[in-house]
């Protein structure tokens, strides 16, 4: 045997070794990985500062750092110490940084020399500071605050006079506070406020030449009636005024002033009403308030928009279907083009303010997020992370790829289907089937670590974008309204029966999970159907009428039941899943958080209590100080792994048990009994 071919043979053997060696992937390999957070480009486009998130398990959170590299690639280092800061922003000029740190209890605004140094605390402001603007001669930062108390009302507030007016001048639901527009100039020191009336902001940004700024305000706080919020103009030069440039129930955001001056930017569904559509790009004249919609040819999601230095067209972030790419929209015209034209998940971060270089993040369904650069004229992509190498070179992930069918009345559906690993054609396999959230999520080509921890376990996994999701048309979009738990159950269902008619799924083996509308729809499929062995409801609502206006529920009397429950009871009883609980026979999992005030916790214990009278097999499992969506990683943890153990017994009949955490395992018997007694 020659030696060519003895090294040949060698590497051979070792890469099976290799590739037999990779670790199947766990809930806590997702909990530990590192998370990209946000980044900003240097103005001149040579660096980038980004910010990565990493678990500390001991403190039950995860902490964020931000770090240097060179926009060409190359080692990054820790960029600020560990005083730390959020919201970093170059100025124009590029000599600064401008960022927010806690002082006083409060968020102020610090400046740090890009040449090298410390920061400086600049605004010693009462309350904290909210989003900030460079103005584009780097010598002011325009934000917003709220009002505080005077002494007086602050004392009796902290001897207990702290009586909540709901719906009341700035409260909602909640305690609120009235904010204004402040500027602070760096030469002076000192800060102006600019806004008179009494309003809650939403958005603003400040003209170029520093003269006008346009901004959303709202002069009550009730929590379904954003849609009151309205544009308006405030002009800095003279006798300051603000002049109110819509009058509609729309709500608009996400405001941008073209370079030229002569207009800006916004995005909103509609400009009459509060419509169920993906949000437009829409650009008016302040002197004129005419606006027009200029992205009406893009149908997807649009986000992170910025204009070209020519107000000619318009770069921003677009998801269509399951892609997410970057786009340039002619703002005459309305055509679109795209720029990076990939598969998976590209989005703008930053960008320079030539439009020149933009900071992407990019993950598809096998690649965990990282950082990268591109020029926009050609879109060539330079790698400047490695965040998570460990999840591609030692674990096992499923395959995946988007699959179509047929709904009952015809719509084409599609979704994502994850294989598992150990995946054989001809096998069946069990099943499980995700719900989004929403109703108007959607299932993205990104990285997801929980899909690859069920499909070492061995699972076929569909996630489908039924009829209301976004991403899609306004038709698909629109396409539940009225009809909630009805053709998108069909949607579910026709998917299923495609892999079930395969011979991809055993059909005895299936289990069904989602969130808030994931777990709503969820619980509507098992009122429906008795085919699912094993169910996981999160974050749900059980009873519409009793969540009407304790929970955000604008979308459900706008569109998806339509109507109050005084004015369309019965449609609020027949969607509802308590009415129907009788129903269910799957052994059901809930789960929800304490302090959720998207859909409350009392829907879950309505449900739970319902079933448990029945004697139905259901448990349910509480988180405190947990909001919509869990923050603290013990919770998460605890959440995954219970779910898994819930799947695992009743679909499978397992006994399922977690690998030990590594930091758990290393930990002396008497360290264990202790933080048990914890």
């Amino acid at each position: 045997m020659n030696k060519r071919l003895l090294f040949v043979l060698s590497a051979a053997l070792l890469g099976g070794t290799t590739m037999a060696q990779k670790q199947p992937m766990t809930t806590d390999d997702g909990l530990n990985m590192t998370s990209l957070g946000n980044a900003i480009i240097s103005p001149d486009g040579k660096s980038v500062i980004y910010g990565k998130s990493e678990l500390n398990w001991e403190k039950n959170k995860r902490e964020t750092t931000y770090h240097y590299v060179s926009s060409i690639g190359g080692e990054s280092y820790q960029y600020l110490g560990e005083d730390g800061g959020s919201d970093l922003s170059y100025s124009p000029d590029g000599k600064y940084i401008a960022l927010k740190r806690k002082a006083d209890d409060h968020q102020q605004l610090f400046l740090l020399p890009t040449a090298g140094g410390e920061a400086i605390q600049l605004t010693k402001h009462e309350n904290s500071v909210g989003k900030y603007v460079w103005s584009k001669d780097s010598k002011k930062l325009y934000f917003v605050s709220s009002v505080p108390r005077n002494k007086e009302a602050q004392k009796l507030y902290k001897a207990g006079n702290d009586a909540l007016f709901v719906d009341e001048g700035p409260n909602g639901q909640t305690e609120g506070a009235w904010e204004h527009l402040w500027v602070f100039d760096l030469n002076s020191k000192k800060a102006k406020k600019l806004t008179k009336n009494e309003q809650l902001i939403g958005d603003f940004d400040v003209a170029p030449d520093g003269k006008r700024i346009v901004y959303t305000g709202r002069q009550e706080n009730r929590r379904n009636q954003r849609n009151l919020s309205e544009i308006y103009l405030l002009q800095l030069s003279g006798d300051t005024a603000t002049v109110q440039l819509t009058n509609n129930k729309a709500p608009e955001g996400d405001l941008s002033w073209a370079p030229d001056g002569k207009s800006f930017a916004y995005t909103a569904a509609d400009d009459k009403e509060w419509e169920l559509r993906n949000d437009k790009i829409w650009v008016m004249d302040p002197n004129t308030k005419q606006s027009r919609m200029v992205s009406g040819k893009f149908e997807g999601n649009i986000s992170n928009y910025y204009w070209a230095p020519d107000a000619r067209s318009i770069l921003f972030t677009g998801l269509q279907r399951t892609n997410t790419n970057l786009y340039r929209l002619h703002v005459a015209k309305g055509d679109v083009k795209n720029l990076s034209n990939r598969t998976g998940t590209w989005r703008i971060l930053g960008i320079t303010p030539d439009r020149n270089k933009a900071v992407l993040s990019f993950s598809d369904y096998k690649t965990p997020t990282d950082l990268y650069v591109s020029g926009l004229d050609k879109f060539n992509p330079t790698k400047l992370t490695n965040l998570n190498p460990r999840i591609s070179d030692s674990l096992q992930l499923a395959t995946a790829e988007v699959v179509q069918w047929k709904s009952k009345d015809g719509l084409e559906v599609e979704g994502l289907l994850y294989l598992p690993t150990d995946y054989q054609k001809g096998k069946q396999h069990p099943f499980l089937l995700h719900i989004h959230g929403g109703p108007a999520g959607v299932f993205t080509n990104s990285f997801n670590p929980a899909y690859h921890v069920w499909a070492n376990l061995g699972y076929v996994q569909l996630a489908p974008n039924v009829r209301g999701s976004s991403g899609y048309t306004d038709a698909l979009l629109r396409g539940n309204m009225g009809d909630i738990g009805g053709g998108d159950y069909e949607d579910l269902m026709s998917g299923v029966d495609k892999l079930v008619a395969e011979g991809m799924v055993d059909k005895e083996k299936m289990a069904v999970r989602g969130w808030s509308y994931g777990g709503i729809l969820g619980g509507t499929t098992i009122t429906k159907t008795t085919r699912f062995k094993a169910a996981s409801l999160g974050a749900m609502v059980s009873d519409w009428a009793s969540e009407y206006g304790i929970g955000f529920n604008h979308d459900v009397r706008l569109w998806y039941i339509q109507g109050t429950p005084w004015e369309n009871p019965e449609g609020y009883r027949q969607k509802s899943v308590l009415t129907h609980a009788k129903n269910i026979q799957t052994p059901t999992l809930i789960l929800h958080g304490l302090s959720d005030v998207t859909d409350t916790e009392a829907q879950s214990m309505m449900l739970f209590t319902a079933l448990k009278d029945m004697g139905k097999t259901v448990r349910y499992i509480q988180f405190p100080r947990e909001p919509h969506g869990f923050r603290e990683p013990r919770h998460q943890r605890i959440r995954d792994i219970e779910e898994i153990k819930w799947i695992q017994k009743h679909t499978l009949g397992i006994d399922w048990q977690a690998p030990e955490r590594k930091e758990d395992a290393k930990k002396k018997p008497e360290e264990k009994a202790q933080a048990s007694a914890k």
